[in-house]
């Protein structure tokens, strides 16, 4: 179930589902999703569907992460993200092979402890890491081209969007339980735009850190 078929069948899928950044989906088809599950879960990594990690979060399903990059870059090539939520680490391996450098910040150590090891195996170098609170963001680094945000706010933290350069791109699922909606958040001279775009389905975004 990791084999080269079984990879392309799922990159037809999200070309059929209207997925159409070649470069995206190239990234996705080369990473190997099966390295970001437990083992048994591994004959399921190429189905589009988001699966469990470990506390309480999930791997988002594939569809949603070609969809948030592709969001992402829509405006241009990036050369400096910040990711909110680093979970298991597959987003940040999406990310790390189509932008120059990538900031994750996870709340759950051990979460972002595997990711680390998961991005060296692959050689993924242009990755750093911080563990804290996601509504805080990565300030002392700030500001970032783009945001991208795996977990669902409430509404939008005003931190992220101090954070974000002038022509920076936010990328963040808003609201809570069955009411979440993806939203692209542009910062154009002194304001921001906002587009509402797909029904999702989200872990929350919670405060603090996890041991």
């Amino acid at each position: 179930m990791t084999s080269q078929r079984t990879r392309e069948r799922l990159i037809q899928r999200l070309y059929e589902e209207g997925l159409s950044n070649a470069q995206v989906l190239e990234v996705i088809r080369r990473t190997p999703r099966h390295l970001f599950v437990d083992e048994a879960l591994a004959h399921r990594a190429y189905e589009d569907t988001a699966l469990p990690i470990g506390h309480n979060q999930t791997i988002s399903q594939p569809f949603m992460v070609a969809r948030m990059t592709e969001l992402l870059l829509a405006g241009g090539p990036l050369d400096k993200v910040m990711e909110i939520g680093t979970g298991s680490g597959y987003q940040t391996a999406v990310l790390a092979q189509l932008v120059e450098r990538v900031f994750s910040v996870e709340r759950i150590q051990p979460l972002q402890d595997r990711a680390k090891e998961r991005l060296l195996e692959l050689n993924l170098r242009n990755v750093v890491f911080r563990w804290g609170d996601g509504w805080e963001g990565w300030p002392a680094l700030a500001p970032y081209n783009g945001i991208i945000v795996t977990a669902a706010a409430a509404q939008v933290p005003q931190a992220l969007l101090d954070q974000l350069a002038p022509g920076g791109r936010l990328v963040i699922p808003v609201g809570s339980g069955d009411e979440q909606q993806l939203m692209l958040i542009i910062r154009e001279g002194v304001g921001f735009t906002r587009q509402i775009l797909d029904s999702v389905r989200f872990v929350p975004l919670l405060s603090g850190t996890v041991f």
